[in-house]
């Protein structure tokens, strides 16, 4: 299972390429990020979109926790998403105000995490009203993973706009261990 540490690197690691995919899609016009592409939604625009859609429910599921995270304080009781194609916004620049945002939540809510907080049983409600109950530290896991997944798509699609956003690997944010 996740550590505290491991999940506090993850959350840097996403704040980081998230502003690298934000960079490299300003360097795109506003009708090149928004063209359809053929990828799960859509365009570059729209795979942003449900990032935030993404991170937007889950931050809010979160901030429900019984450890009551104060990072996420002012998520208690904010409106959901109504779809995980929900909208933020027609143009990059408030999408990434939406982005930075939530950017900051995650990795302040992160250094709150204790090892008590990842071991217990989280509740949620998904939007269709079904309701689950799983280990946090591994929801955690997921949505960083989720949050990797379709950024793995936006620099695809920036590739294939001519853009690379450069290397994109975990592993490079991961600290050398000496051989004991």
């Amino acid at each position: 299972m996740p550590s505290c540490e491991d999940i506090a690197l993850l959350a840097q690691y996403s704040e980081t390429m998230n502003r690298k995919m934000y960079d490299a899609a300003a360097t795109l016009s506003a009708e090149e990020v928004s063209a359809d592409r053929g990828a799960f939604f859509g365009s570059l625009l729209g795979t942003m979109n449900h990032l935030l859609a993404g991170d937007t429910i889950w931050l809010t599921r979160f901030a429900q926790h019984p450890s009551a995270f104060r990072a996420l304080a002012s998520l208690r009781g904010a409106p959901l998403p109504t779809s995980l194609r929900h909208s933020f916004g027609d143009s990059l620049a408030e999408l990434r105000v939406h982005r930075e945002r939530l950017d900051g939540l995650i990795v302040a809510f992160a250094s709150e995490l204790r090892p008590a907080d990842l071991d217990q049983t989280f509740s949620y409600r998904t939007m269709s009203g079904q309701v689950f109950h799983k280990h946090f530290g591994s929801v955690l896991l997921h949505f960083f993973n989720h949050q990797t997944h379709h950024r793995g798509q936006a620099s695809t699609l920036l590739m294939q706009a001519g853009v690379d956003i450069g290397v994109t690997d975990l592993l490079v944010w991961i600290p050398d261990s000496a051989p004991a």
